[in-house]
């Protein structure tokens, strides 16, 4: 049992690279970098400064806590494999948290979280004080009532279509590392990126066959 863990979380499936330490019952440092592409560069040396920040290095550890999405596909990846990475080279385990249950924490009442999904679509969860009531949906923007109260991050794309909406009690990484440090001691698998869609790339064409004489 760890009744007081020490967790590095991080998130890259927006348009940030975030990193938070959870140490001794609380959250010791924070960096958040906004940036729309080069979180693989930046991510572990954010890491490190923030270790830095609290005098501690990689060994000292218990765990990894990790946002795996929905959200930018590339970023997600990002996030998920250096995770994975960690966990294996330390030995601790790595804990993942979904994007909107990491919005939806420590907030009050019953209040569905929504995060823009594009294409006049959102990804939608409902939570009761903070607590998960449903599995995380892909659903339409105009099957979604924008009058009721809601949970949005300030940056969020359809942020003025909702006349009710609140930003989040926590940030990201900070909600991440909170929720890894409660489930420590859980069984859980390897993180894995949460998609909810498919990606926006298309595959390229593979050119005809020629069939030579």
């Amino acid at each position: 049992m760890l009744p007081d863990p020490t967790i590095l979380a991080f998130d890259t499936s927006a348009a940030h690279c975030a990193v938070a330490l959870f140490m001794g019952g609380d959250i010791v440092a924070e960096h958040i970098e906004p940036m729309t592409k080069g979180q693989a560069e930046r991510l572990f040396p954010l890491c490190e400064e923030v270790l830095a920040d609290a005098k501690i290095s990689w060994a000292d550890l218990d765990a990894i806590g990790v946002c795996v999405g929905p959200g930018n596909f590339t970023g997600v990846r990002v996030g998920v494999s250096a995770a994975r990475g960690l966990a294996s080279s330390l030995g601790k385990p790595a804990i993942g948290i979904s994007k909107l249950e990491a919005m939806g924490f420590q907030s009050d009442g019953e209040l569905p979280v929504i995060l823009d999904a594009r294409r006049k679509r959102v990804y939608q969860q409902n939570f009761k004080n903070g607590v998960a009531v449903d599995t995380p949906a892909l659903v339409n923007l105009d099957a979604v009532d924008t009058t009721t109260t809601v949970i949005m991050a300030n940056d969020d794309a359809n942020l003025e279509l909702f006349s009710n909406a609140q930003a989040p009690v926590c940030t990201l990484p900070n909600a991440v590392a909170r929720l890894a440090a409660a489930r420590i001691n859980d069984k859980h698998p390897r993180p894995a990126p949460l998609y909810l869609q498919e990606p926006d790339a298309a595959l390229p064409s593979d050119p005809p066959v020629v069939i030579l004489p």
